[in-house]
C-alpha cells in the first residue's frame, strides 16, 4: 500500500538471535556474586533460571539487533509480559538512546526454552536510520 499506511512505512532495522545453555548460565549465576543484580531488573530476578536464561538471551539478541553498540546497561532492557501474555521488551536509558539513534520504534521478541537451551530472537523495526552508527564503536559493549 502506498501513502500513510504505517505498516507500509515500517522496515527492519536489525535482527538478533542468541542461545544460552541453561546449566552453564546457572553455574555463572551461582559462581559470580551480584551477577543477577547486574544483568536483570528487580522484577526479573525472582524468576526461575530457565526464564532468566531466556531473558539474558533476549538482551544479547537486542544488542545484536542494534548493531552491538558499546555502553549499554543490562538493566536498561527488561523483558515484560504484555497484556496478551506475550513477552515484550521495555527499554530505557542507554538502550533507548541507542535504539533512537538507529531509528527503532518497535520491538518484536520471541523466547523459547527446551531441554537445556534458552533462545531469543529480537527484531528491531522502525523507519529510516535516524543518525546512523557513525562514530559508534561496535562490539557487545554491555556495561
Amino acid at each position: 500500500m502506498a501513502g500513510g499506511d504505517p505498516a507500509g512505512d515500517a522496515m527492519i532495522i536489525g535482527v538478533g538471535i542468541d542461545v544460552v545453555e541453561i546449566a552453564r548460565f546457572k553455574q555463572a549465576l551461582d559462581r559470580t556474586q551480584g551477577l543477577a543484580d547486574r544483568l536483570f531488573c528487580e522484577k526479573e530476578r525472582g524468576l526461575p533460571v530457565h526464564s532468566l536464561a531466556a531473558r539474558f538471551a533476549a538482551k544479547e539478541a537486542l544488542a545484536k539487533a542494534l548493531g552491538a553498540p558499546r555502553g549499554l546497561s543490562w538493566t536498561d532492557a527488561e523483558v515484560v509480559t504484555g497484556p496478551d501474555g506475550r513477552p515484550e521488551l521495555k527499554v530505557s536509558g542507554t538502550v533507548a538512546d541507542a535504539a533512537a539513534r538507529r531509528g527503532v520504534s518497535r520491538w518484536h521478541l520471541s523466547l523459547s526454552h527446551d531441554g537445556d537451551l534458552a533462545t531469543a530472537v529480537v527484531i528491531a523495526e522502525g523507519g529510516e536510520d535516524a543518525e546512523g552508527t557513525h562514530g559508534e564503536n561496535s562490539g557487545l559493549g554491555w556495561v
